[in-house]
Order: structure tokens, then C-alpha cells, then sequence
């Protein structure tokens, strides 16, 4: 009988280019304006993004289109979320054993805590210019900066596994 092995390392390859988008725009206004800029039509997803963190699961929006013409699969998706932990106060004090709600705050990435947004290209082999699509996205205005990401060097990529 044939033994058949699997390495790990046939799994971890990155068929992605990752953009990083600084701005002060909402997630579906940002959506609106790159869907002006490139050749594509980012709507809204109805399922988000869960990740897990040490204060509980947090959900990201995800604004997609899948290009079916390219065979692409577009993705913008917000770094910050905020989730509400509910604990009960410990100690000494007036409000003993009652229920607080604390707000924190979560990122997708977490190395990257200054990004507001990423833009997720699946499958780019060289069918769009990452730098024209970068220059596209910084003509917008209210946004501060873009930037390319090299995945490889990302410690939590695994919440980009969507």
C-alpha cells in the first residue's frame, strides 16, 4: 500500500497582493470611490470576516467583487473594529460585582495598527500593475497614503484566509 505525505508547505503559498489604504473615509464610501477609480464593482458582502481574539471574536465588514472575466477576487476590508467585553468589576469599590461593558479595540492585522483598510487582490499573476492600481486609490481624496504589503513578512496573515 502507497504511502501519500502532505508538507505544510505546499498549503502556505501567497496568491495575493495586499494594499494598504490610510484614510478617514467610511468602509462603503471608500468602496464608492475605488469603484470609480479601477475596473471594478466592490459591494458589499452579507457574511464578514471572524476572527478570534484573546478578548472574544470580532467581525470585520467586506466589501467584494469577483472578476470573473480575469478571474480576480477583490476584497476591501477595514483593520479596526471595536467589540464589547462584558466583565464584572472585582475590588473594593461602590459598584462591587456588577456588570461593566468595555469597549476594545481589535485589529485584522495587528502589526499594522496605523492601516485603516486593505485592499486584498487574489490571483494578480501580473494581469493589473499593483503600482498604477496604488496611484488610482491615492488620486481619492481623503486619503492619506497607499502602499503595497508584502505578505511574507505579515506574523498573522492566517486572518487574511478568507
Amino acid at each position: 500500500m502507497a504511502i501519500l505525505k502532505l508538507h505544510l508547505d505546499e498549503f502556505d503559498e501567497i496568491d495575493y497582493d495586499l494594499i494598504a489604504i490610510h484614510s478617514v473615509l467610511e468602509g462603503y464610501r471608500l468602496a464608492y470611490f475605488i469603484n470609480q477609480k479601477l475596473p471594478i464593482i466592490l459591494s458589499k458582502c452579507k457574511e464578514d470576516i471572524s476572527v478570534t481574539v484573546k478578548e472574544g471574536e470580532a467581525f470585520f465588514s467586506k466589501f467584494a467583487f469577483d472578476d470573473l472575466k480575469n478571474g480576480l477576487i477583490w476584497n476591501l476590508i477595514p483593520n479596526k473594529n471595536e467589540i464589547i467585553v462584558k466583565k464584572t468589576s472585582a475590588g473594593q469599590n461602590l459598584f462591587l460585582n456588577t456588570a461593566v461593558e468595555i469597549s476594545t479595540k481589535v485589529y485584522l492585522l495587528p502589526e499594522l495598527k496605523k492601516v485603516d483598510y486593505f485592499l486584498k487582490i487574489k490571483n494578480n499573476k501580473g494581469i493589473f500593475d499593483i503600482n498604477q492600481i496604488i496611484k488610482q486609490i491615492n488620486s481619492i481624496e481623503r486619503i492619506a497614503s497607499v502602499y503595497a504589503v508584502i505578505p511574507e513578512k505579515i506574523k498573522s496573515k492566517n486572518n487574511l484566509i478568507f
